[in-house]
């Protein structure tokens, strides 16, 4: 069974209270996605389609990453010394319910214009130590390619800049937007690195997989985000399988995402501690290849921050005791006097 967008409006709308959810969070899903829900409140439905509780005060932050805060002019954020996030566009050809920034729904999604482009590229060439400029949105690829390929040769004109990422959901969403033209601005701006967002094996669908093989055989680097979401892909099953097959298609799972803590998205957010579980059970069944880095957003702009699963049991004078792949303890021989650093680094990182 698959729904088109008008079953899905008919299904949702009989609850009294999706009005006010649409008119400070639109739906917004393409053929391509509504084709892929098989039942309500499956992976591809949760991610989607609108929740009453998106309305409900949950303790969330309307901008949970600060970044209005720092950014020093119009789209730009600048978080990390050598690396600025340029948002080109607002627009996504999905709203994804769960996305951090949902504030930009509610006051009406707004066109970049030229002076907002010459300002943001004036703001990096200004700044030697920006060597990375990653694309970000909404969705750059939802531009044009002539505006796409305007910005990235404008981008690998500036001399200090060594490397271009492009954040994307496209090729998931709707895989026939994704054009030669598109691939080969992509191509042109080498070294480019393109990462998708993609959280369920549901979503790699022959049509995305034919997509994902035609870039990377135009020698694109890919990479991948998920975000780890309740009832969507909390267990280590479906993230196995979803990585392996990424892998598979030559892409490299980069990051699982904490849902950030965008306010009326506390329903996506499984406890921290459930997260790293997953990545302990995935780290002795996948290949390093495989592996994502488990990483938290902190508010306020902090930063990202990777949380790790330890396997250190014990540390004495002469030995520190792993825990093993099957459940055992290995020991590995210190030097003279090194436990005592080696303890303190260990609770430092507690």
């Amino acid at each position: 069974m698959s729904y088109t967008l008008g079953e899905i409006k008919k299904l949702i709308m009989a609850d009294p209270d999706m009005g006010e959810v649409l008119k400070q969070y639109p739906l917004r899903i393409t053929p391509h996605i509504a084709r892929q829900i098989k039942r309500v409140g499956d992976p591809i439905w949760r991610q989607f389609v609108p929740d009453v509780r998106e309305i409900k005060r949950d303790g969330g932050f309307r901008d949970p990453l600060g970044e209005e805060e720092l950014s020093p002019v119009s789209g730009l954020v600048h978080r990390y010394p050598d690396r600025v996030l340029w948002l080109v566009t607002e627009r996504c050809a999905a709203f994804c319910r769960f996305c951090t920034r949902k504030r930009l729904w509610a006051t009406g999604i707004r066109n970049h214009n030229r002076e907002d482009f010459n300002l943001a590229l004036g703001y990096i060439e200004g700044n030697p130590k920006i060597r990375e400029v990653i694309l970000s949105g909404g969705d750059p690829l939802t531009l044009k390619p002539g505006v796409l390929l305007e910005i990235l040769r404008a981008i690998r004109r500036i001399p200090h800049v060594e490397i271009i990422r492009v954040h994307t959901r496209l090729p998931v969403v709707s895989p026939k937007s994704i054009t030669q033209a598109t691939v080969l601005a992509l191509k042109e701006a080498q070294p480019l690195y393109l990462n998708i967002h993609v959280n369920h094996p549901q979503e790699l669908t022959t049509e995305v997989r034919r997509v994902l093989t035609a870039i990377a055989d135009a020698g694109i680097p890919l990479g991948s985000q998920t975000v780890l979401l309740r009832k969507v892909n909390d267990n280590p099953e479906t993230l196995e399988s979803l990585f392996r097959a990424l892998l598979t298609l030559r892409v490299r799972p980069y990051y699982l995402l904490q849902p950030d803590l965008m306010e009326g998205t506390s329903h996506f957010r499984p406890p921290l501690s459930l997260g790293i579980k997953i990545m302990k059970h995935l780290r002795h069944r996948l290949s390093g290849m495989a592996m994502p880095h488990f990483m938290v957003d902190l508010p306020g702009g902090g930063g990202k921050i990777e949380l790790v699963p330890s396997f250190i049991r014990d540390i004495d004078d002469d030995f520190v005791y792993f825990e093993t792949r099957t459940g055992g303890l290995a020991r590995y021989p210190l030097e003279h006097s090194e436990s005592r650093e080696l303890l303190t680094l260990f609770r430092e990182h507690l």
